[in-house]
């Protein structure tokens, strides 16, 4: 199983360049089903990081570009009229695969941004009376443009809270660049990579995370971080339910992912900022997300 994560990540890495913690943030939050939001400037990768996941692991991929246009049915799917047999047939839209990508979340409307809701949390799409499962695996990953872009829509709260983890890309380093601008052409690259795992391999992963030990002292820990954020005066709100369940499967997953069957108190400060910085904010707009984090592991400390 090791050797099998450290060929993903080789893999990846072999595209992706000089960005081996995000990639393994990425992958930390697909083996604990979590559903990932990557925030950066156009151009930094983002895209190509959804597509290169979904290749690496055989799993299906569809992506659709969000602008302020779109309806929820463009999602979805519509039952749409028959005229050969007089009846309405349910065609399904794209959020019925593996891996979802939606570009640019931002720049949709709320009302077609809230068409994910109940995809992200119950993986499963309501439609003309029916209920109808997704697919497994299923994960988003959702790209936006920094929010003082224009044309860009303001994602709610509930549709934050349902992203496990939010993660930045940022510039490469020159190494990597230089590596990027005399290598082969990424999406080239891309295009010829063979699959790594297959997708039961990655259902395999997926129910092994919960698995991995977690101490009664570590628990203590978490709940301390999670109460330190409930009881700030600075803070807007405190993480919910779903946000310290998030930072549980998350350090599990980082431990998978290096080897370990137990959880050190570093998976929980590794994983940590990457949880909670689209889920706090402080009242002070001078203060950054980044800050609170490291704040929060700051003021609480280790059992």
């Amino acid at each position: 199983m090791n050797q099998t994560i450290d060929s993903l990540i080789q893999t990846a890495n072999k595209v992706i360049l000089g960005k081996d913690k995000q990639i393994r943030l990425a992958l930390a939050c697909l083996f604990a089903r979590g559903h990932l939001l990557i925030e950066d400037l156009p151009g930094m990768g983002k895209t190509t990081l959804a597509q290169l996941l979904a290749r690496m692991m055989g799993l299906q991929f569809k992506r659709i570009q969000f602008t302020s246009d779109l309806l929820p049915s463009d999602i979805v799917g519509a039952a749409i009229y028959n005229r050969e047999d007089q009846n309405f047939s349910f065609h399904p839209g794209p959020v019925f695969t593996q891996v979802f990508l939606a570009d640019e979340i931002n720049r949709a409307s709320p009302k077609a941004q809230s068409a994910l809701l109940e995809a992200m949390e119950e993986k499963q799409v309501s439609c003309e009376g029916e209920t109808r499962e997704l697919p497994e695996p299923f994960f988003v990953i959702a790209t936006q443009n920094p929010a003082h872009h224009i044309g860009t829509f303001p994602l709610p709260e509930s549709q934050y809270d349902r992203f496990m983890m939010k993660i930045e890309l940022g510039y490469p380093d020159r190494q990597a660049e230089r590596r990027i601008l005399t290598g082969r052409d990424r999406q080239i690259l891309l295009h010829t990579l063979q699959a790594c795992i297959t997708p039961e391999q990655v259902l395999a992963f997926q129910a092994s995370v919960p698995t991995v030990h977690v101490s009664d002292a570590l628990l203590d820990y978490l709940q301390d971080l999670v109460e330190y954020t409930r009881r700030d005066m600075s803070l807007e709100q405190g993480l919910s339910p779903r946000g310290s369940l998030a930072l549980l499967r998350s350090a599990q997953a980082w431990a998978f992912l290096h080897g370990r069957n137990s959880v050190l108190p570093e998976d929980i400060q590794t994983v940590l900022p990457s949880v909670v910085r689209h889920r706090l904010h402080a009242d002070n707009s001078n203060k950054q997300t980044g800050d609170l984090a490291q704040l929060l592991l700051q003021s609480v400390a280790i059992p």
